[in-house]
């Protein structure tokens, strides 16, 4: 009886130590986190809490509200009023978080203004507005105006000079579309400031600032911050938001920064390349030098198939000839373009390096079926405008080698005009992707003879 009373009392013991060890335990564990994650249980400033609602897919906490409503808010820091492009200058406590593509910005231009709680403006800065299919791929950043400091991210790094932040996403990596949409506004944006700026890139291709860099340095003289990847909270009293764009590859002279042509650019594009001539050779009797032309060879869309008889009837006629692929560094390139007099090539991004040419040299511009008003648009209007001589060469039906790939009197090629209408993916397939040249030549030496023609004027 005594060892069964003894046994009872053992393990009513043994449970209570149990439980007074299960006890002790969560008690240790719970003074443990509470230690650990006190600095996460402390309340968050005002400004954080901000950019976690910017960042939130909630959308009952951030409210983004289309151009028309926030337009006359902003009218006093932003132009919205351009065809390829919307930009905003801010002056006072601009704060840019980059990672979460965020901008704070209290500026004495919203004194007296009311601002509603949490509101938050979305804004697309690549300069081709208008083409709702490539600024759907393009980041927007997020506008946050704030009154209070409280409201402001703490600053991590503190900039002495203007910030200007620009894209280079859409169809940036296209030579074309590099110049037209960015280089060029970005000159216009920028160029005041003598260097002294910051460029802050959104979406950036991770080739962009080495394929450029001649040109970004010449404009700013610090190292360009690369929004995308960049944690900071960086803090600017100015800031430019987007850039300055006119038109496609050109400068309107009668828009801010008054005055400037598109003939300065390539001005400017010639000095920073550190580009030999300036002019093109002038024939006369006395001159034995021979012109040189320079053929911008395409292997794979719009390529020329008798690429070889237009070399031979080029030398025939006294040309110096060069053939290239476009695809070089352009420190390479641009000086070879700049030795040219003439430079000829079928309608395509290769012909943008008319840029290094010297002033009075030729551009012979290949068109190929459908491609007539793109083509006078995008090269015959800015080759005309940087001071250069402008030919063109229109193929015939018989010339394309579309009628390998439908009738004769098929719409595609009797109206290119039909097949617009089925979208710009579906056109570009058709006219740009898929045609080759073969040149008439008895038609294609005429032109070749006015290019020498246009040299001895």
């Amino acid at each position: 009886m005594l060892e069964k009373l003894l046994a009872k009392c053992c393990v009513k013991l043994e449970r209570k130590r149990v439980g007074l060890w299960v006890l002790f335990s969560f008690v240790l564990v719970t003074v443990s986190l509470c230690t650990v994650l006190k600095s996460y249980m402390d309340p968050l400033p005002i400004w954080e809490i901000n950019l976690r609602r910017l960042n939130s897919n909630n959308k009952n906490t951030v409210k983004l509200v289309p151009h028309d409503s926030f337009e006359p808010f902003l009218a006093p820091m932003c132009n919205f009023s351009g065809e390829k492009s919307d930009y905003c200058e801010f002056n006072g406590d601009i704060r840019i978080h980059g990672n979460s593509s965020s901008i704070f910005f209290s500026s004495p231009q919203l004194e007296n203004i009311e601002l509603q709680e949490n509101r938050t403006w979305g804004i697309k800065i690549y300069a081709r507005k208008t083409d709702e299919h490539v600024m759907g791929q393009v980041k927007e950043l997020l506008l946050k105006p704030v009154l209070s400091v409280q409201e402001m991210p703490k600053c991590t790094v503190n900039h002495s000079v203007p910030a200007i932040v620009f894209s280079t996403g859409g169809y940036g990596g296209n030579i074309f579309h590099d110049t037209s949409d960015i280089l060029i506004p970005l000159y216009l944006t920028s160029l005041h400031f003598n260097r002294e700026v910051q460029f802050l890139i959104q979406d950036k291709h991770y080739y962009w600032n080495e394929r450029h860099e001649v040109t970004l340095k010449a404009l700013s003289k610090y190292e360009i911050i690369d929004l995308n990847h960049d944690k900071e909270i960086r803090c600017f009293n100015n800031a430019i938001i987007g850039v300055q764009s006119h038109q496609d590859f050109g400068i309107d002279p009668e828009k801010l920064p008054y005055g400037l042509t598109l003939r300065n650019f390539t001005q400017f594009i010639r000095k920073i390349y550190s580009l030999q001539r300036d002019t093109a050779i002038q024939i006369t009797a006395e001159d034995d030098r021979k012109p040189r032309l320079l053929i911008i060879s395409r292997k794979k869309t719009r390529t020329i198939l008798n690429e070889d008889k237009i070399v031979a009837e080029a030398q025939r006629l006294g040309y110096d000839v060069e053939v290239i692929d476009a695809r070089m560094s352009l420190k390479n390139f641009s000086k070879i373009v700049n030795s040219a007099d003439v430079m000829l090539g079928v309608h395509g991004a290769g012909l943008t390096n008319i840029l290094y040419l010297p002033e009075n040299a030729v551009l012979i511009q290949v068109i190929p079926i459908g491609l007539q008003s793109v083509s006078k648009i995008f090269y015959e209007r800015p080759a005309k405008n940087m001071s250069l001589k402008y030919l063109e060469y229109e193929i015939s039906v018989k010339e394309s080698s579309l009628i390998q790939q439908y009738p004769i009197k098929h719409q595609v090629i009797t109206d290119p005009e039909i097949a617009k209408k089925a979208g710009w993916p579906e056109f570009k397939k058709i006219y740009m992707d898929n045609q080759d040249v073969r040149l008439d030549m008895s038609n294609f030496r005429t032109v070749l003879v006015k290019a020498l023609e246009l040299l001895r004027q």
